[in-house]
């Protein structure tokens, strides 16, 4: 059955210095920021540039989000790696800080690899964990990655692996997809999470569990309106304005894009910065995003310089 309320969680951008070394600071005044919209964070995603960041990197600003004060339990760490010991390694550290769960993608370089090769991937992880704290949400987004998580997989996973597998981000772009793990697999406790609020007001129809998006970075209120109120008046209206909002940051490249309101909104311009091979939005792209979200009465409240690092 659906749940009374659906979950929000956000990839969390990474800010970065001039050296491009991450802004401690900076990321976890803008976690703080998300936490108090009611935004869970899904750090060390897609939209975190995650793949350009060091195993270390990314241990030290989760070392420094818990550190600071925001609650473990609404932190759920991407840790997939092509490398076994690096997935190992920033998994433990999830694990023991108390993190809600890891968001795993598979191991991606090799292409075309068999099922077989990737339920002994996430066995060697889960057994060199060994602890029965242990949460993986699966990450299925095959338009990067080019390896699927089969339905097959997913179900031998949880039959070897009861409890630890707990759920699955979905970021193919199909709702039939989405609908269809939703159907085979929320009803045995495993949360089913749409890749992008344009689906999570059918996600929570069809009993899944919520949504992990990238504009959740930015919109979170409105994002967490609809998962909270799906159920009362005008949900389609609400979903109907959340897709006007995403309609508008993917005119762009999504990530440059979000950095590119971030700044304008806080004041911060190095906000704007990304890691190569990500390139941010030009003068005159930016200034046009800009002008869209300030038509459409878009803000992000409460993000401003003096509270935002």
């Amino acid at each position: 059955m659906p749940q009374a309320n659906g979950d929000v969680w956000s990839p969390v951008i990474t800010p970065f210095n001039a050296d491009l070394a991450p802004h401690t600071k900076r990321f976890v005044s803008h976690c703080q920021w998300l936490h108090s919209n009611g935004v869970g964070l899904a750090i060390f995603g897609t939209n975190s540039e995650a793949n350009s960041m060091s195993v270390v990197e990314k241990q030290a600003l989760l070392k420094a989000l818990v550190d600071g004060g925001v609650d473990p339990a609404r932190v759920m760490p991407g840790t997939g790696a092509c490398s076994i010991d690096d997935c190992v390694a920033l998994t433990q550290d999830a694990v023991t800080l108390g993190c809600a769960g890891v968001l795993m993608l598979p191991p991606f370089y090799y292409k075309g690899v068999s099922d077989e090769g990737l339920f002994r991937y996430f066995s060697q992880v889960i057994n060199r964990i060994d602890d029965s704290r242990l949460r993986i949400y699966l990450y299925h987004i095959p338009p990067v990655t080019q390896v699927p998580l089969s339905f097959d997989l997913i179900e031998r996973l949880r039959e070897a692996f009861p409890g630890i597998i707990a759920g699955i981000k979905d970021s193919g772009g199909d709702w039939a997809h989405t609908q269809a793990l939703v159907e085979r697999f929320a009803s045995d406790d495993f949360a089913v999470y749409a890749g992008s609020e344009r689906f999570l007001l059918d996600t929570l129809r069809a009993g899944g569990a919520g949504c992990i998006s990238a504009t959740a970075n930015v919109n979170p209120s409105a994002i967490i309106d609809v998962a909270q109120h799906w159920q009362q008046d005008d949900p389609d209206e609400r979903q109907r304005r959340l897709n006007v909002i995403r309609d508008l940051f993917e005119k762009y490249p999504l990530i440059p894009a979000m950095k590119a309101a971030t700044a304008h909104f806080s004041g911060i311009t190095d906000w704007q910065r990304v890691r190569p091979p990500l390139v941010e939005l030009d003068d005159q792209k930016a200034s046009e995003l800009i002008t869209l979200l300030h038509e459409a009465g878009f803000n992000m409240e409460g993000l401003d310089e003096a509270k935002h690092g």
